[in-house]
């Protein structure tokens, strides 16, 4: 047997040990610590075991990494907008309504770079930098002894602004200029056009004022006759802005991420049968229905199809949720990205490329993502009403002012109607929900619970219904030995310690559960002989000459060996959710083991607790009824729908959705990604897999449930923290544009300068900050 490492690293002519080919470090060929796996006649050795069963999953993966990087976006490829999923269009380019980047309908299996996400994030730290310096000239008043009035006039400050904050706002806020026209000409107002307005409302006034100082009246100079200016305004919003689209740029890339996740569940090449007997390897591409593939042990299984030849135990769990594989032989049906465990099978394909349940399973996780809308279209709807009227309202009090206000008639006119653009600049109410969250996020890691996205926030405290995957996240998704009962004449420490030793010699995952079981209650092994494996029915050997049997009903009826009265024991333990082992000890029955995915320590506690919030509880599983429902009775749930496939579990929460329910759904696998994806709200167990985690929206750190109720604690804290930002940035426009448009100047002589519509815009969001921060002790 060969043990060189063609395609891995090489070694160094001072190090001859072997190479991990997953992590690429040196591993004691001796003592592996991760073990070793045979492949194609050549033996590789582990630094640890995730890194042996990676390899093991697709080993051509990392023997043969592919040199030729995919194309950003296939021929035929559609493109959408991510705020406004209706625009479709064949080709890259700006959303008509909105202005935003349109994205690929479908995510390429390549990760690539994100043009518009570079272009922000460079846009974001070039702009900061001037923006510190703008602000540091524009408030030279707060610094001590006012070091920069002694040494630059009111004059030159103001130009020192405008050259310091004309790229902040011309460059780096040029894509909130156009999105903002673009909303106009759409005749689709949205937030956009509130930033566009409000920071070339602030930049265009005291562009005038560097300029025509002398235009201005002298009632709006400052002391010593300073002339008011708002360039720090402008560049601060701007920058704070590309903030906000930096954070969201790389939410939506992380989205993509999950269904990059689930494409590489598929291997990427297969193994076909040619006509005259020889094999070769194809890319999955080449692939058609009808194509004869071998698939070996421990490969994943390349498309849809159904066995020919061979028998194996598939893993399945990404399908399924079940824990234990599922035994295949002639006629049985396969899904494309499941792991073949043990046995050789020749299948036939019958679905390929976006045919396959993989596919479509990313199909429908995509197609759900962008059915839910973004946090922001609160602040859309709002600025569907509220841009018009601000705009309205400047324009009436520009023509008052400019018709019977006093001398100079069109100074007035030009500074109250900027004045109340100035106090409507929408920084505030841009504020009052991202600080929101961004506090609430905060906090909610420190309780375990990882809010993904900002939407979530907000659906989570609306929830009415959970449903609840079982396996790994009612469960704790690792089978355990629970039951050892003997017949009458047999010692429970020897039917384990004859069980556990020749189990010894099998992969199954119910063998490992067995062996771990036995060495637990202290139980010692001995070697074993005449070892044999029957797929689908158990195994047999013997253990110090001792004859030995394990396994199901079928091989009792190999065996010709009557259960009994075990028959009856067997069934009552498989209504209480357990998988039962036959034990035969030379060729009499000798007991039962039984195997079990036990409940997580907090699923009851946590499952009270939220029926008692009022929130209807169901359980939506792939596994088999019988050993659901009997988790059902365990826990006191009503509602089971066992045997559920992914693209099935996602069209029940469409139904539930159908409804009038608000769902959330809770999850660990891959199997659950559609369905998280389409609820409301996604929940994962953080002690789950990476693709439901990207699915979610909500990611649970320990896999507990009882951080379900501290997640929606947390949404109804955020929520109405939420509102109260609003509600702060709305009373300082409602009552500071009436103020700034002159309404109190007739009776009292009052006028809002816009220093002082500056100073309110700032007092507003000062406010709406403080108030977020006090999510910090929420809970």
């Amino acid at each position: 047997m060969k043990e060189a490492h063609e395609g891995v690293p090489s070694a160094s002519s001072g190090d001859s040990r072997p190479v991990d080919p997953v992590c690429g470090m040196r591993v004691d060929p001796v003592q592996p610590k991760g073990g070793t796996f045979e492949h194609e006649g050549q033996r590789y050795f582990f630094c640890n075991p995730k890194c042996r069963e990676k390899f093991r999953a697709d080993p051509r993966k990392y023997l043969e990494p592919s040199s030729t990087p995919a194309p950003e976006a296939p021929p035929g490829t559609m493109y959408i907008c991510p705020m406004d999923p209706e625009v479709r269009q064949d080709h890259p380019g700006s959303c008509p309504k909105c202005g935003m980047a349109l994205e690929p309908e479908s995510p390429s299996l390549e990760e690539t770079p994100d043009p518009e996400l570079i272009s922000m994030t460079r846009r974001f730290w070039t702009c900061l930098a001037f923006s510190v310096l703008v602000l540091f000239l524009g408030m030279p008043e707060m610094l001590p002894g006012q070091p920069m009035q002694r040494l630059m006039s009111p004059s030159a400050l103001a130009w020192a602004q405008l050259v310091l904050s004309s790229p902040v706002v011309l460059w780096g806020g040029w894509p909130f200029f156009q999105r903002g026209w673009a909303s106009v000409r759409n005749r689709h107002l949205n937030m956009f056009t509130l930033i566009a307005l409000g920071t070339g409302a602030a930049y265009l006034f005291s562009l005038f004022a560097t300029f025509f100082p002398g235009a201005l009246p002298h009632a709006f100079t400052g002391h010593g006759g300073a002339i008011p200016v708002y360039f720090e305004a402008a560049a601060t919003i701007t920058t704070l802005v590309l903030l906000g689209q930096v954070l969201e740029l790389r939410a939506r890339r992380a989205t993509s991420g999950a269904l990059r996740a689930l494409l590489r569940l598929a291997p990427t090449t297969a193994r076909r049968l040619r006509e005259d007997g020889g094999e070769e390897d194809v890319p999955l591409e080449q692939v058609q229905p009808g194509d004869r593939l071998r698939v070996r042990p421990g490969e994943k299984v390349p498309v849809d199809g159904v066995v020919l030849e061979g028998e194996g135990a598939v893993d399945e769990s990404m399908v399924t949720g079940e824990a234990l594989p599922v035994e295949k032989g002639p006629g049985a049906k396969v899904t494309g990205g499941t792991v073949n465990g043990t046995g050789s099978l020749i299948l036939k394909a019958e679905r390929v490329g976006k045919d396959t349940l993989l596919s479509r399973i990313v199909q429908r996780v995509g197609e759900a993502q962008r059915t839910r809308a973004p946090i922001q279209r609160l602040a859309d709807q709002v600025a569907s009403v509220f841009v018009p009227a601000v705009i309205a309202v400047s324009v009436l009090t520009a023509f008052v002012w400019g018709v019977w206000g006093p001398e100079p008639r069109f100074s007035h006119a030009l500074v109250n109607a900027v004045a109340v653009l100035i106090i409507a600049c929408p920084c505030a109410l841009g504020l009052a929900t991202p600080i929101s969250v961004v506090v609430g996020t905060g906090r909610g890691a420190q309780m375990g619970v990882l809010i993904r996205e900002a939407s979530a926030l907000e659906r989570l405290e609306r929830v009415d219904t959970l449903v609840v995957d079982k396996t790994g996240t009612l469960t704790e998704g690792k089978p355990r030995l629970v039951s050892v009962e003997p017949v009458a004449g047999m010692e429970e420490a020897r039917l384990l310690w004859l069980a556990a030793s020749l189990e010894q010699g099998s992969e199954h995952p119910l063998a490992a559960a067995i062996v771990a079981g036995a060495q637990a209650r202290g139980a010692g092994l001995a070697r074993t002989q005449d070892f044999r494996s029957l797929t689908g029915k158990g195994v047999t050997g013997r253990v110090e000459g001792t004859a030995v049997a394990l396994g199901n009903a079928a091989l009792l009826s190999a065996l010709a060996v009557e259960a009994g009265a075990l028959a009856a024991r067997a069934e009552a333990l498989r209504r209480e959710g357990q998988t039962v082992v036959f034990v035969v000890v030379e060729g009499q029955p000798a007991g039962l083991l039984g195997v079990e995915d036990p409940l997580k320590a907090s699923t009851p506690e946590a499952l009270a607790l939220l029926r008692r919030e009022g929130l209807r509880v169901v359980m939506l599983t792939g596994d088999s009824r019988t050993t659901a429902e009997a988790v059902a009775r365990k826990l006191g749930l009503s509602e089971v729908l066992a045997e559920v496939l992914p693209e099935a579990k996602g069209d029940v929460v469409k139904r539930l959705q159908a409804e009038g329910r608000v769902v959330a759904m809770a999850g660990d696998g891959v199997n659950d990604a559609p369905a998280l994806a389409q609820a409301d709200v996604g929940i994962a167990m953080g002690t789950g897999t990476d693709i439901a985690m990207e699915s979610a929206g909500v990611t649970l750190v320990k896999g507990d449930l009882l951080g379900i109720a501290r997640a929606r604690a947390l949404s109804q804290a955020t929520l109405r923290n939420i509102r109260q930002n609003l509600f702060f940035a709305f009373v300082y426009n409602l009552l500071g544009v009436p103020l700034a448009a002159g309404v109190l100047y007739p009776a009292f002589g009052l006028l809002l300068s816009p220093m002082l519509a500056s100073a309110a815009m700032s007092l507003s969001s000062v406010s709406v900050i403080g108030n977020a921060l006090r999510l910090k002790k929420a809970m």
